[in-house]
């Protein structure tokens, strides 16, 4: 861990370096992990081209020191960017990069009024996210467990979605689940929705019963070793007519022709045509209302995105989403959903649990 942790920062202060950086300011806690294993949720992590502190509270100090190596920590006195403006004055440093959409704009006037005319802030924005895109064998490793671990909550509340059961207990039971079989917590709040509520891609549990003859839709994520899985599974209650097996049908096709335009070099945009071409053959295509996936990792949404449009490509080490779906007002939604990892010369399916209608 700790090569990797060092090799990060290098690829990072190349990136500096294209920028005539003389330091980076690092405020989101996903992108101070990645780059040196802190994981507390307060500080900032200044990366410097001669070195790398760290900057946070009492709370943190002893963890940082635990967690960390190959960096200064330095316990704030005060308020954070007062702390952080102390820093830079007294380091002299000339150009401070800063990610705009990290930053409210009252902190980002904080830091300008706590450095003076001392730093000049320079527009950094995406360049940690870019190096946490391209995932290192480790990485890929902790990834295939958290997905693995998903499927395995899926499998197990199945038998309990029976009539009468209200959408809250699943979801409970759901996080439950993931604990008990070491994961830290939820990816995001678990999707239950049962009948017309699946029509709602972002559904979330409520005191809904259900009912005979209703579609489902789980959608959950585990966060296991600070990594992300995400997949979606709809089932059917009951004996399912021939309109939603139709339905369903489509769904799985344009599932599966996404994934197979998945591969290292394709362009986002192409895996998400690839999925709308087939929801269109079957005239379901204005019943798909997102985008077909997103990138996976420490965050549950990262880069890239396969949206409609996108030009950017994939490449080795990505972790993608594919989760096409239809949603019909009044009747429900069908969504599959699995996580797909880029290799150089393959594509990996981390969620490893059957696609097919499962009819309870």
């Amino acid at each position: 861990m700790k090569m990797a942790l060092e090799n990060r920062r290098r690829l990072l202060k190349k990136g500096m370096s294209g920028l005539h950086l003389d330091a980076l300011l690092v405020t989101q806690p996903a992108n101070w992990y990645y780059l040196t294993g802190f994981s507390g949720e307060s500080g900032a992590l200044l990366c410097g081209l001669k070195g790398n502190t760290l900057i946070t509270d009492g709370r943190f100090t002893v963890q940082a020191a635990n967690e960390t190596s190959g960096l200064q920590i330095q316990q704030q006195k005060g308020g954070l960017f007062d702390s952080i403006g102390e820093f830079l004055r007294r380091k002299n440093v000339k150009r401070v990069g800063y990610d705009p959409a990290q930053l409210t704009v009252a902190q980002f006037q904080a830091l300008k009024k706590a450095t003076g005319s001392k730093s000049e802030w320079v527009s950094a924005p995406g360049i940690v996210e870019s190096l946490r895109q391209r995932k290192d064998p480790a990485e890929l490793a902790q990834m295939r467990k958290a997905a693995i671990l998903a499927g395995e909550v899926v499998e197990f509340v199945l038998p309990l979605l029976k009539p009468g059961v209200r959408e809250f207990e699943i979801g409970a039971e759901i996080e439950y689940q993931m604990r008990k079989r070491g994961a830290s917590g939820p990816a995001f709040e678990s999707i239950v929705a049962f009948g017309e509520r699946g029509a709602l891609p972002h559904a979330r549990p409520t005191a809904k019963r259900l009912k005979k003859n209703e579609l489902v839709v789980l959608d959950l994520g585990a966060v296991l070793g600070y990594y992300c899985s995400d997949i979606t599974r709809t089932v059917f209650v009951g004996r399912a007519s021939a309109r939603i097996r139709g339905w369903y049908k489509a769904v799985l096709e344009a599932h599966t022709a996404a994934i197979a335009a998945v591969h290292n070099g394709a362009a986002c945009g192409d895996v998400d045509a690839a999925a709308r071409q087939v929801l269109t053959k079957h005239q379901l295509d204005q019943y798909f209302v997102h985008s077909t996936g997103h990138g996976l990792g420490l965050e549950v949404h990262e880069d890239p995105r396969v949206a409609r449009g996108q030009k950017q490509r994939l490449e080795a080490g990505n972790v993608v989403t594919i989760e096409p779906g239809v949603y019909v007002e009044g009747v429900g939604g069908i969504r599959i959903e699995d996580d797909v990892a880029v290799h150089e010369n393959r594509t990996e399916i981390l969620t490893r649990i059957p696609r097919d209608l499962i009819e309870l």
